[in-house]
């Protein structure tokens, strides 16, 4: 079994602490079942007794009265299990909860670094599978060890209380047998850990291909994705087959030694009747108490293997909620008022991690409040990098980033994110409605609002032409739309966040010419009054850019009007005739 940390320990437990109430209730519906489960055989043997060495007409009542007893208790263990089922899987449930939202809510704290290196489908099995597991087991925990230490504690004083002899060598036999479960589980803990990381594989394959579908048809490539499927299916199978064959061994050791438990009563058993130290009443009832205790293993050797996976799991789920968010508030960091959007980097230094090449090297700019500037270069020049620094979406490794003179890594990232709008080529939409996505861009604007930032976007005339309006559903990542109609929606949801500063990243490189003409018109609307960078593939769209910068190997190199860069006849030129 997979060690746990002292402080995952802790936190494993205190996810009980909520649900207190129902904890208590679950083990105490579970401790008077395995009470009655325990009781029953004392009764039946009473009755055996009864029938056995007193005359009919005596034993009858008593029969009958007891019998009435057992029926009793069946009506008891009735809604025990009622209970046990109520109030366990309910708190399961309300811990699975707990732990989603928590994981979840901590995914939304860690910075881009984080998603670059990492893939969404392993992400999707922590927060899926693994928080099954993880609550599935919590709920079973308490009961299982509570019913198994019950068991034994009150079969192992029955067992005494009848016969020393046989007490002893089925307590032996239990107690030798539960080291070997014990000892036996260890060696799936890495197989179990392997198993997730190879299904990890496949659903970050799977989810990859299906985000993907299109490309993969278009470019007929199906059976190549499934080639790959299949490969990670083999690496899965492969190391599934070592885990069964693991377990194969040891429940089969394990069955052997609880299946000796009966035939032994009843070899050792004989042998005292034949010295008369033991009646054949015993030896039915210590086979049933044997049968309690065969549970009770089995019970423990599926708990241990439920840990096994569910420990494994914990651990992968606490190494998340360990890391760190690197891009966090100062404690004193303060409140961007009244924006202007006025822009200076100054002697930025940047790299990715993980990547030696540095990006940019001493850098510097200023960008006037409410200027319409255009960024050009080739590509991988850091252009959409350079945006993303400003939005804080990464930390520079040295120099200064300032927005009104205020450093951002001195302004709180929902002021200073508030106060940045941004347009993307890649528009993402959620799979909702029309209005969910415009209205993401401010969730306690009206119906008017949303309308006036549509029409201000050039979509509410597609908008409404839909027979269900704004309430039209776009599909997953808005597949129903075209590229034009996505855009503008995306515009429109830049309106109704209202951004003292606005980026446009290529927002019209992938558009037809009718599409480019209406995003045109609505960005030439956007961009009243805001401070705006606008990142450009087609130059002939900045042509009337009051200033454009040309970024190349880091720097900054040119700056100007179309006309004046043109003139010069160096890189700007040089990209302009190129694109």
């Amino acid at each position: 079994m997979l060690k746990m940390h002292i402080k995952n320990f802790k936190k494993f437990i205190n996810y009980y602490k909520p649900y207190k109430k129902s904890l208590f209730l679950d083990l105490f519906f579970y401790a008077i079942l395995t009470g009655i489960v325990v009781v029953i055989p004392i009764v039946l043997r009473y009755i055996m007794d009864k029938v056995i060495f007193l005359e009919y007409k005596i034993a009858i009542n008593q029969i009958l009265m007891l019998s009435l007893l057992i029926l009793t208790l069946i009506f008891v263990q009735y809604f025990c299990i009622y209970g046990i089922t109520h109030f366990g899987e309910t708190m399961g449930v309300e811990i699975e909860k707990d732990m989603r939202n928590e994981i979840f809510s901590h995914f939304q704290k860690l910075s881009l670094n984080f998603y670059d290196n990492i893939k969404i489908g392993e992400l999707l099995s922590r927060i899926t599978v693994d928080i099954s597991n993880i609550s599935n087991f919590l709920h079973l925990l308490p009961e299982e060890m509570m019913s198994i230490i019950l068991k034994f504690i009150l079969v192992s004083i029955i067992f005494f209380m009848t016969n020393w002899k046989i007490a002893v060598i089925s307590i032996f036999t239990f107690l030798a047998t539960c080291i070997y479960i014990y000892y036996f589980m260890p060696k799936l803990s890495k197989y179990f850990n392997k198993n997730y990381k190879e299904m990890a594989k496949i659903n970050s394959q799977i989810e990859e291909v299906l985000s993907g579908i299109r490309v993969v048809k278009s470019f007929v490539r199906e059976n190549l994705e499934i080639e790959k499927i299949e490969s990670k299916n083999m690496d899965f199978v492969k190391n599934k087959k070592i885990t069964i064959k693991i377990l194969s061994w040891g429940f089969s050791g394990m069955w052997s030694m609880m299946d000796s438990f009966i035939p032994l009563i009843v070899i050792i058993g004989s042998i005292l009747i034949l010295h008369k130290n033991l009646n054949l009443i015993d030896i039915v009832f210590f086979i049933n108490y044997e049968s309690i205790l065969v549970n009770a293993l089995y019970s423990l050797s599926k708990l241990l293997e439920t840990m096994g996976q569910s420990v494994a799991g914990f651990n992968r789920f606490c190494e998340i909620l360990e890391i760190k968010p690197d891009i966090i508030d100062k404690k004193d960091a303060c409140e961007i008022k009244d924006c202007k959007g006025e822009i200076k980097f100054k002697n930025v230094n940047f790299k990715y991690k993980n990547i030696q090449k540095i990006l940019f090297e001493n850098l510097n700019f200023c960008i006037k409040s409410q200027e319409y500037v255009a960024l050009v270069g080739t590509s991988g020049s850091g252009k959409t990098t350079l945006c993303n620094l400003i939005s804080r979406f990464y930390d520079i490794e040295s120099g200064n980033i300032f927005i009104d003179n205020i450093n951002i890594s001195d302004i709180k990232l929902k002021s200073l994110r508030n106060n940045v709008g941004l347009v993307q080529q890649d528009i993402y939409l959620f799979s909702g409605t029309i209005k969910e996505n415009i209205i993401y861009g401010n969730l306690e604007a009206s119906d008017d609002e949303i309308i006036l930032a549509a029409k201000n976007a050039y979509a509410h005339e597609f908008i409404t032409k839909f027979p269900d309006g704004y309430d039209t559903n776009v599909g997953q990542r808005g597949t129903t739309l075209s590229g034009g109609q996505k855009q503008r929606i995306s515009i429109a949801r830049a309106f109704l966040k209202d951004p003292k500063i606005l980026i446009l990243d290529e927002t019209t490189s992938a558009l037809d010419n009718e599409s480019e003409k209406y995003i045109q018109k609505s960005i030439a609307k956007l961009s009243k009054n805001r401070t705006t960078i606008v990142i450009a593939h087609k130059l002939s769209t900045i042509r009337n850019a009051k200033r454009i910068l040309v970024l190349s190997d880091g720097k900054i190199v040119e700056e100007g009007t179309h006309d004046e860069l043109m003139a010069n006849g160096k890189a700007y030129f040089e990209l302009y005739n190129l694109l």
